[in-house]
């Protein structure tokens, strides 16, 4: 039986996650737009939630870049992200993933391998229509296969490093308004990397990682707005 601090914890983190998703999908559908200011306060009565889940909320969405922090004035809604930063977070990416692709290679498991076949089955039969709601099944499959390659290449410093460039790739979906259209490109670079994960052929695996990533920046900085 768990007690009753326990069961407090869940609930709060339950509350938290709630109020992160219905934020974020404020952004991502644009109901909140770029310069806005959010409001903790405005927010928090809004949601009927106390301002401590809101907040939290707002810090974890400022990690993703979809939000700024501003000095004695809360947050406000980031400026949608240019081309060239675009290509800049995506040559980043280029340098961290193929190399946890190579090093995760070395370590599958059959557990790990299961994953990431679900993955991209569940990418396979996401919806991908224009708001947020319909694509946000999708972009949490393509998530999830990229995130079980990084936790299983066994270097935290990897890691950590993926974790602070992939909550921005969120912010480059923001405002879109035209769903997920690499949906077909995407799962196909998908197998082609699990394939290779499933032979035990690490350069291959890197190979087709490198390939992904820089056709995902290739069709991401063509439908980018710029600067």
């Amino acid at each position: 039986m768990k007690s009753s601090n326990a069961s407090h914890a869940v609930n709060r983190q339950v509350l938290a996650d709630h109020v992160y998703d219905e934020i974020l999908e404020s952004l991502m559908d644009g109901r909140l737009m770029p310069g806005d200011s959010v409001s903790i306060d405005g927010t928090a009565r809004d949601l009927e939630v106390s301002p401590t889940p809101v907040r939290e909320a707002l810090a974890r969405l400022e990690h993703t870049g979809l939000v700024q922090r501003v000095a004695l004035k809360g947050y406000k809604v980031a400026p949608v992200s240019t081309a060239e930063e675009l290509a800049q977070l995506m040559e980043a990416r280029l340098v961290i993933e193929p190399v946890n692709t190579k090093l995760a290679s070395e370590r599958m498991t059959e557990q790990t391998l299961a994953a990431l076949g679900q993955s991209i089955h569940d990418l396979e039969t996401a919806p991908r229509g224009p708001s947020f709601a319909e694509f946000r099944d999708y972009f949490d499959a393509d998530e999830r296969f990229h995130r079980l390659i990084a936790e299983n290449a066994g270097n935290p410093f990897l890691l950590a490093a993926y974790n602070a460039l992939g909550g921005q790739v969120q912010r480059f979906r923001l405002f879109s308004g035209v769903g997920i259209t690499d949906a077909n490109h995407a799962i196909s670079e998908h197998h082609a990397i699990f394939d290779a994960l499933r032979d035990g052929d690490a350069v291959k695996a890197a190979a087709k990682m490198t390939e992904h990533v820089s056709n995902v920046r290739a069709r991401a900085v063509a439908d980018a707005p710029e600067a």
